[in-house]
């Protein structure tokens, strides 16, 4: 059976359509996950859904409990996660309201834990392409049948926040040519990668940051209008995807970890053993 997960960012707390809907809970060695997680059944396949910032949106990105979020997915036998996030514009051809299927990103963020390993094991993945090309495929086209207004392909630029940009951040990242900008898909794609589980995000548009000369400021009042529009048409695009997901994976991400362990196995502490054996567990026999 597939099991899909789905992380929510701003605005989307909650998943409809969802049948045998049930609550579970997950401690981490990491700490608690933002939430409960949601589970059910959309058709024939079982969907995990997790409101990143908690319901009543509790937790600031920087608060948001990155690894427990990641390591309860796993727990749960997620291989797939649709992260929807909102995000504003560095661009004008993405205007408020459009939808972009990111494939880069660029890690502004200050201090955050972006790893699994650490306590007596090291190692190092690939990100060179940090976004699962077969998922962001499906999600692309899942956009187009919902009649979203979508771009393939770009970089969102992740910054510490929680305010938003000065003018100067803003033309500067203008400058180094990304497409968007957030506060959430870092170290979260990182995450993911390690626990081999694709990722790919489903990047709202809410407004064009405080560059474009029609939005001198940004406004939690400008945000939530288009947000609202924008959060009804990630759940059709989710709804499109999860039937168009192959039963099988075919990419890297489900070996991602095969060779990235280089600590001798033998100095490896058992609690560390124990602790990330959802993640690193076959590699370590």
């Amino acid at each position: 059976m597939k099991v899909i997960g789905v992380i929510g960012g701003s605005g989307l707390y909650e998943m409809d359509g969802l049948k045998k809907v049930k609550e579970v809970k997950i401690s981490t060695p990491f700490g608690s996950p933002s939430d409960a997680y949601i589970t059910g059944m959309l058709g024939d396949v079982k969907m995990v859904f997790l409101p990143r910032h908690a319901r009543g949106h509790k937790f600031t990105p920087s608060e948001v409990n990155y690894r427990a979020n990641i390591y309860g997915m796993k727990k749960l036998g997620v291989e797939r996660i649709l992260s929807v996030s909102a995000v504003g514009s560095m661009k004008e051809e993405i205007a408020p309201g459009h939808i972009v299927i990111v494939d880069q990103f660029f890690d502004r963020t200050k201090g955050r834990p972006s790893t699994f390993f650490g306590k007596g094991v090291v190692g190092h993945v690939e990100f060179g392409e940090p976004i699962c090309s077969d998922l962001s495929g499906v999600a692309y086209e899942a956009a187009k049948k919902a009649g979203a207004t979508v771009h393939k392909g770009g970089t969102y630029i992740c910054i510490e926040g929680p305010q938003f940009s000065t003018r100067a951040e803003s033309n500067i990242y203008r400058k180094w040519g990304v497409d968007v900008i957030g506060m959430t898909n870092v170290p979260e794609s990182k995450l993911a990668r390690e626990a081999e589980i694709c990722y790919t995000t489903i990047a709202l548009s809410t407004d064009y940051d405080c560059w474009h000369a029609s939005h001198a400021s940004v406004t939690i009042e400008m945000i939530v209008a288009t947000l609202k529009a924008n959060v009804a048409m990630a759940r059709q695009i989710i709804k499109n995807a999860v039937p168009m997901i192959a039963a099988e994976r075919t990419c890297k991400c489900a070996s991602a970890m095969k060779f990235a362990t280089i600590t001798d196995r033998k100095k490896i502490p058992a609690k560390t053993k124990k602790d990330l054996a959802p993640i690193l567990g076959k590699y370590l026999k």
